[in-house]
């Protein structure tokens, strides 16, 4: 873990951009493969949309190891094993979060502590709570917020987190800094060809995400006509003017779950975890080796038994209430 550069300058040049950027109201759909070709790029700081296993843009983080982007940085309140993928391939070098791992039940992230140990890679670790107040300034465009988080632990000195005393109260509060993404990947239930979107289920922190970041992709289950989410306007979590690009792209976060859509799928889960368990690092290359052999995401499904996935419908659909 190093100590983290004091972001005000950077904070300030990030609002004005998006200041100045008028997306317009235009039709955004793309593909995967152009959204990634034309909004990522080498030595970005990726920020992944929704937590752990749950919502995670996987059809999108699959095209960005398909297309090799390299010096990435990855920035996620909870991390799952995609992280690892970019780790042992070499593509990035630096995790931003609390947390990796699948969770409860498939043991701790081999493939991150081996590279980190060797000092192949960087795990630049913060409370939830921080890394959620850097993404809320940077959504609000202030450098920093105020706030107890990591006070009295390791976790502020190694980070060389700065302080301030409360103007009111003269209390010393940690100045959390603003975190302003390069490129945001998040995917949502149903969205509009202008970018506009809705999530069922917890929303997590994609709202300040998406609003943190310089360039936001987003990828969808459905398409949907924009009077659609105009029945109910208070849950269009992101804004189409926030939006750069939109993919349609069904079982868009497979096999990790998507909120009344599929649940996650424990049987790819243990085929990744077994293989790092029998190889290591290498395990974890070979599976991906094996998912950018496809073509894109729809041919990996492809490539994935139809009654295992309706398996995983079904559940979902059985524990959404209606």
């Amino acid at each position: 873990m190093t100590a983290l550069a004091f972001p005000g300058a950077d904070t300030v040049d990030a609002r004005l951009e998006l200041e100045g950027d008028r997306r317009p109201r235009v039709d955004k759909l793309m593909s995967a493969a152009e959204a990634v070709r034309r909004f990522v790029a080498d030595g970005d700081t990726i920020a992944v949309g929704g937590t752990n296993h749950a919502r995670t843009p996987m059809a999108l983080l699959g095209e960005v190891l398909r297309q090799g982007r390299r010096g990435l940085s990855l920035a996620r309140p909870l991390t799952c094993f995609e992280a690892e993928l970019f780790i042992a391939t070499g593509m990035a070098s630096t995790v931003i979060t609390s947390w990796v791992g699948i969770g409860h039940g498939w043991g701790l992230a081999r493939v991150l502590r081996e590279y980190v140990e060797s000092g192949r890679a960087t795990y630049e670790e913060w409370s939830h709570l921080g890394l959620g107040l850097r993404l809320k300034a940077g959504a609000m465009g202030v450098p920093f917020l105020p706030s107890y988080t990591m006070m009295g632990s390791d976790l502020g000195q190694r980070l060389d987190i700065q302080t301030v005393d409360c103007p009111y109260t003269g209390q010393t509060l940690n100045a959390v800094p603003s975190l302003n993404p390069d490129v945001a990947l998040i995917h949502v239930q149903r969205a509009d060809v202008y970018g506009n979107a809705q999530i069922d289920g917890y929303e997590l922190m994609d709202a300040d995400v998406s609003r943190a970041a310089r360039r936001l992709v987003i990828s969808a289950e459905e398409i949907v006509d924009t009077d659609n989410l105009r029945q109910d306007p208070a849950r269009t979590t992101i804004p189409g003017f926030a939006v750069d690009a939109v993919v349609l792209q069904p079982f868009g976060a497979y096999p990790h779950e998507c909120y009344g859509h599929y649940l996650a799928d424990d049987l790819a889960f243990r085929n990744y975890v077994e293989r790092v368990h029998a190889n290591g690092s290498q395990g974890a290359r070979d599976y991906v080796a094996e998912l950018v052999a496809h073509p894109d995401h729809d041919a990996y499904l492809a490539s994935v038994p139809q009654e295992q996935l309706e398996r995983l419908v079904d559940d979902a659909i059985a524990m959404t209430p209606r």
